[in-house]
């Protein structure tokens, strides 16, 4: 189901994947530099519905506008608090989730909204080659229980680079800022987004 939600950023997209007897809703959006299509944003919405947590995929207003260029970080902390009463009208704890800037935005506005958890899919630690340049306060700031999945080999930040704090670090070995392994890894890409599905679902039951 496609859903249109008019925000003070401009409107914006929700496709839902309804589980057939939800407890949890995952809602989450894309990055400064894709959309919804992403391998592991679509690998979620396949997977997590047969676990009873119903998957909103959410494009923000620039997205669903056809601009190319993603707009200030305040901009998009409008967008998604203009959504949130759009996800949390099925009546169920919302995870509040993205990947790469999206992840940045469900860190940023997950204690002020209610979230119920934070899905952090390749957060972007510090841009490539610049960890002086660290985000760490945005994820250690979130408030709510985080569950980050990285790939091993991720330039804007890899595992080993993430400080100590409250949340739960999964590793995507070898993957890269799109969870993609290299063709010459010992792991298919088929397994490294079973990595990223099975992480979530285990990390969503625990949520109860």
């Amino acid at each position: 189901m496609i859903e249109t939600v008019d925000t003070e950023a401009g409107t914006a997209r929700v496709t839902w994947h309804h589980a057939p007897e939800p407890r949890l809703v995952l809602a989450v959006s894309h990055g400064a530099g894709g959309g919804i299509e992403a391998r592991d944003l679509q690998a979620l919405a396949a997977a997590l519905p047969a676990h009873g947590v119903s998957v909103a995929l959410v494009e923000q207003p620039w997205r669903v506008a056809g601009r190319k260029v993603a707009p200030a970080p305040k901009t998009l902390d409008t967008g998604w608090r203009g959504l949130w009463p759009a996800l949390t009208r099925p009546g169920l704890p919302v995870i509040s989730g993205g990947r790469s800037a999206g992840a940045r935005v469900a860190c940023r506005t997950a204690a002020e909204l209610g979230a119920r958890a934070v899905l952090a899919l390749s957060f972007p630690l510090h841009p490539p080659g610049k960890p002086e340049k660290s985000r760490a306060d945005e994820l250690l700031g979130a408030g709510v229980p985080t569950l980050v999945v990285q790939g091993g080999n991720d330039p804007f930040g890899r595992p080993g680079e993430f400080p100590e704090g409250g949340f739960e670090l999964v590793e995507v070995p070898f993957g890269d800022h799109s969870f993609a392994v290299p063709k010459r890894a010992p792991v298919t890409q088929e397994a490294a987004l079973r990595t990223v599905t099975d992480a979530v679902t285990r990390w969503a039951a625990s949520l109860g």
